[in-house]
């Protein structure tokens, strides 16, 4: 009896596993490519895989990207693989904590999270809350660090068919955490904070016309149970509307992501159950900025250049693609209304950045593929050199039922001026900043 009552216990994350995480997890979670980087048969920099060969590379691509280049509709060259860093005091928080997260009762409930990954360990198919786990290293992941923005924003609406570009969006995104800050002032957060928020995201409209000054404001609080508030304000109306809590899952100003999308994933843990598939090596978009191909079509005072875009209808990065160690996770949602069927999420095992995302339907087709490429900070904007954020640097929203796209393109900056707490607020809104 004592064993069962152990083992349920152990099973629902409320006492301490029977094999603790130590210190060389840590160092394995942090540089899973001290030994060696991993290698795929016949692949090598500068292999490039197109509909002609991508049958000999299919066990090195997801799911989704392998249709994609199967199609004909994009083919990727290979680059080396690189060790992405990681926030130094993000890793000191995650040595300092170390063993004091533990999962609740329910999904979404979380104990004694202090800072930094909450569970370093490699996650394993025996744990039935492996998942989970993953989740949680995403959400309280380093993504924009402490504090950020995407000073400007570029997002394009394009027939994937036709090639024609329906419309171009320009914006500004800013990102604070307000709790578990580890490498920027104040640490470990920003107070006041009476509303005990994790996060926040402010995005303003600056381009079209007829868009210009519409915001979004996202607040993301602590307990994930809760759910996340979200505004928004249409500057021909002149006011603030709350979002209902559905509304996430629309699509966004026309676009073809859903608030959801936002950085990989932008809702609950608690909004779906989460399995973990297992550990892959990948091709995925991850890249030095500074020797891609880049775009002369925005001009910015400083010279910096946006990554360009190929393939069918110009709907996809032209980068490099690296072979990185992978977590795959199914998360499908709690909500049986919610338009999606199933995410296939694939999680930088170093980085946890949410890169590759296969969105499936309620009738378990294939609707959406998602790429977020990731690029090195010290081959970025010198301001992003040192810090140790992965910059979400270029992204491609593929509806591949109806052949149509959205694309990103980036400027990013580490940098805490551009993100006072202010920003965060709905008075700012108000304010038509």
């Amino acid at each position: 009896m004592k064993k069962i009552l152990a083992a349920s216990l152990l099973a629902a994350g409320l006492c301490t596993p029977a094999f603790a995480a130590s210190d060389a997890d840590v160092d394995n979670a942090f540089e899973p490519y001290k030994k060696g980087f991993p290698t795929f048969p016949g692949l090598s920099v500068g292999t490039v895989i197109s509909k002609d060969n991508v049958d000999q590379f299919k066990d090195a691509l997801d799911a989704g990207m392998y249709m994609v280049i199967k199609n004909g509709w994009y083919q990727i060259k290979v680059g080396e693989t690189l060790s992405f860093p990681n926030p130094k005091g993000y890793v000191e928080a995650t040595r300092k904590n170390l063993n004091k997260t533990k999962l609740g009762a329910k999904t979404g409930e979380i104990e004694g999270f202090a800072g930094g990954r909450p569970f370093p360990e490699e996650p394993s198919t025996s744990d039935p809350r492996a998942g989970e786990k993953v989740a949680w290293n995403f959400k309280y992941g380093a993504n924009w660090g402490d504090n950020a923005a995407i000073h400007p924003f570029y997002w394009k609406y394009r027939n994937m068919s036709t090639g024609q570009l329906e419309r171009t969006l320009k914006f500004n995104f800013f990102f604070l955490n307000f709790k578990h800050r580890t490498d920027h002032a104040p640490t470990p957060e920003v107070t006041p904070n009476a509303a005990n928020l994790y996060r926040a995201i402010y995005a303003q409209v600056l381009e079209p016309q007829d868009l210009k000054n519409t915001q979004l404001l996202i607040q993301k609080y602590e307990d994930d149970t809760k759910f996340d508030d979200a505004y928004l304000y249409l500057g021909f109306q002149r006011r603030v509307r709350r979002l209902a809590a559905g509304q996430v899952t629309d699509a966004f100003l026309g676009s073809d992501l859903m608030i959801e999308d936002f950085e990989g994933y932008e809702s609950r843990v608690s909004d779906m159950q989460w399995k973990f598939v297992g550990t892959k090596n990948l091709l995925m978009p991850y890249y030095k900025h500074n020797d891609m191909k880049l775009s002369d079509e925005f001009k910015e005072e400083d010279g910096y250049k946006y990554v360009s875009f190929t393939g069918q209808g110009e709907c996809f990065p032209d980068i490099t693609w690296q072979l990185r160690r992978v977590h795959v996770v199914e998360a499908i949602p709690v909500n049986p209304a919610h338009p999606v069927g199933k995410r296939v999420m694939h999680f930088d095992a170093q980085v946890y950045g949410a890169s590759r995302t296969l969105v499936y339907d309620r009738k378990g087709e294939l609707w959406k593929s998602w790429t977020i490429g990731k690029a090195h900070p010290d081959f970025h904007l010198p301001i992003n050199k040192g810090t140790g954020v992965a910059l979400d640097d270029s992204f491609s929203m593929v509806d591949v039922q109806a052949k149509h796209c959205t694309t990103g393109q980036f400027k990013g900056k580490v940098d805490p001026k551009l993100s006072p707490a202010n920003l965060f607020q709905v008075q700012n809104m108000r304010g038509g900043n």
